[in-house]
């Protein structure tokens, strides 16, 4: 079967069509990922509002009227294209469509109200896991009631606002690998399980899985758990975690049967190359499958051992590379449009060449978030932080072109140029969500005590 891509004015796409390539960067759109199916009017909206054209693939998606096909003649793109197929078909199973439910919760309470509570969620969750890890080292019974009714609380506080959550896992705490991990899954786990529309029951069920999805090492020897380049025996032991997992929670009464599933599977790969049972395709359940994405992305931007996390950026680039292959494609696209290209406490350089840190997300426009900045254009640190909400800023800007108050060409358009390892710059994260969460506390209680000035 011949493989061809045409080039598409933006107002005659469809939904049912594979956009594979734009008239601007990717990294320019709210489409962080080349290619993607066209499955509803929003999309075309936002194609519409930053493109003028796009190309199509007409094989992998719906083709628009032969008379209106540009062939694109890109030396090399045939060959590229075929070797894309050819590696998406490795997995070669069948999997559901994703059935994704849009705008369930579009409420959402204010970042400093939401993150009080989180604050103190936070704690009683890590406390929560904690526990857990402390009663394996004296016994097998697993204390799951505090964790459950975290993990309860937790999706909770997620659904009201993301960015809450979010900041508290973002910054690494002085905690055990594994606990911390676990929390951050969770918080991703979370995060995606409402992008997709999930059930309050779903999330908690996904929440308490991924909390719990690593148990089972605690009867591991702590060289095997820590050690990065195993030995074939090393690695068998290693992947016993699983079944260890699985006996703690069958063991422990009020332990549902679709937590122990998401525990069992997390592993489990899409080719069948997980353990410990080798599953593929639609035999491993949605919320593993979720599960398995969550865990993948945080050990990527958080491995063990090393000194600073991995940008983001990265991490989705390795994670869509294993798309269709270790995991589904629909999956790890919608994950990343959950997530964004720059997650809430993400060090980013500007256009500008300023760096500053995403304080809160923008749901609407994931490119432009508010962010806090901290370095000039020199790298050097600014007297006081300056909160730049790119969105408004664009918005403001637009409105003196629209009225005539200045020319396009006068308006510098601000945008993020990329994202950084959060040790590229002497920038402490943790202060920066301090000064920006608890501002308003600070200032209070200087107010009391006589002492506020700025």
């Amino acid at each position: 079967m011949g493989i061809k891509q045409v080039k598409l004015d933006v107002n005659e796409v469809a939904i049912g069509m594979f956009v594979s390539g734009l008239d601007r960067p990717w990294t320019q759109t709210p489409f962080p990922l080349q290619g993607f199916y066209v499955r509803d009017m929003e999309e075309i909206k936002q194609l519409k509002a930053h493109c003028s054209h796009v190309y199509i693939d007409v094989i992998k998606g719906r083709g628009p009227v032969a008379a209106k096909l540009n062939p694109l003649s890109k030396p090399g793109l045939k060959a590229k294209v075929a070797a894309r197929a050819a590696r998406s078909a490795s997995a070669n199973v069948d999997v559901a469509p994703l059935k994704i439910r849009r705008d369930v919760y579009n409420e959402k309470e204010p970042l400093r109200k939401e993150v009080k509570k989180a604050q103190q969620l936070h704690q009683q969750v890590y406390r929560a896991v904690g526990e857990v890890m402390d009663q394996l080292e004296r016994s097998d019974n697993v204390p799951v009631h505090a964790t459950k009714r975290a993990a309860s609380d937790m999706v909770d506080s997620v659904v009201r606002n993301p960015d809450a959550f979010t900041w508290l896992s973002r910054v690494r705490e002085k905690d055990e690998y594994t606990y911390s991990h676990a929390v951050r899954s969770a918080v991703w786990a979370i995060l995606y399980g409402r992008h997709i529309g999930l059930t309050k029951k779903e999330m908690d069920t996904l929440a308490l899985g991924v909390l719990l999805k690593d148990i089972g090492k605690a009867r591991l020897e702590t060289q095997v758990i820590i050690k990065k380049d195993r030995t074939a025996a090393q690695q068998r032991e290693y992947e016993k975690f699983v079944e260890y997992s699985v006996e703690l929670l069958r063991a422990t009464p009020g332990v549902e049967a679709r937590v122990i599933a998401v525990v069992k599977s997390h592993c489990e790969r899409l080719n069948g190359s997980g353990f410990p049972q080798h599953l593929k395709g639609d035999k491993i359940p949605l919320l593993a499958k979720i599960a398995g994405i969550v865990t993948y992305y945080d050990e990527t931007t958080n491995p063990r051992g090393e000194q600073h996390p991995l940008a983001p950026s990265k991490a989705v680039a390795k994670l869509y590379e294993l798309r269709n292959i270790e995991f589904q494609e629909e999956l790890v696209v919608e994950f990343i449009r959950a997530i964004g290209l720059y997650p809430t406490g993400t060090l980013v350089e500007l256009n500008t060449g300023e760096v500053g840190v995403v304080v809160e997300q923008n749901f609407e426009r994931r490119l432009k978030p508010k962010v806090m900045l901290v370095l000039d254009a020199c790298k050097n640190h600014l007297r006081k932080p300056l909160l730049l909400d790119l969105a408004e800023d664009e918005k403001r800007k637009q409105a003196m072109v629209d009225s005539g108050k200045r020319r396009p060409d006068e308006i510098e358009k601000i945008e993020i140029a990329q994202d950084l390892e959060p040790g590229r710059y002497d920038v402490d994260i943790g202060e920066v969500r301090d000064n920006y969460l608890f501002k308003s506390e600070k200032k209070s209680l200087l107010s009391i005590l006589g002492l506020n000035r700025d």
